[in-house]
């Protein structure tokens, strides 16, 4: 069952990622690969929040929820793979400054969300 739950979280997850990247990359239209950076940043903050709950929470349930939230719409949403690939083709163009603003930037973006995500969690948990 578990990877059922997983399999499709990873499917809305995936579907969810390239709707939104390819959303912010045409409207943008800029060169920089803002739609990857925007998914990789919101999935950091997404998973922050949802690994800083208890497993017993009311807001995440069951185990299987987790399963199907954090290994699996997670999972499928963020975008690491498309980053490094991204990263790399900017490098292999000749576009140094660009492809490290880009590592510099998702790294310590996604830190940031994770952080920002993990103390929401902590302030709603609190505020119960």
């Amino acid at each position: 069952m578990h990877y059922l739950l997983i399999a499709f979280g990873g499917a809305l997850g995936s579907v969810a990622r390239y709707w939104l990247s390819t959303v912010v990359d045409q409207r943008l239209n800029s060169g920089f690969p803002w739609g990857t950076l925007g998914v990789n940043v919101t999935g950091c903050l997404l998973i922050g929040v949802l690994a800083s709950l208890d497993a017993g929470d009311r807001l995440i349930g069951s185990t299987q929820t987790r399963f199907f939230l954090m290994t699996g719409l997670c999972g499928g949403y963020t975008t690491f793979s498309s980053f490094s690939l991204q990263t790399l083709s900017l490098l292999k163009e000749g576009n140094w400054p660009l492809g490290l603003a880009y590592v510099l930037g998702s790294v310590l973006l996604c830190l940031g969300g994770v952080w920002l995500g993990h103390a929401g969690a902590g302030w709603l948990q609190a505020a119960r």
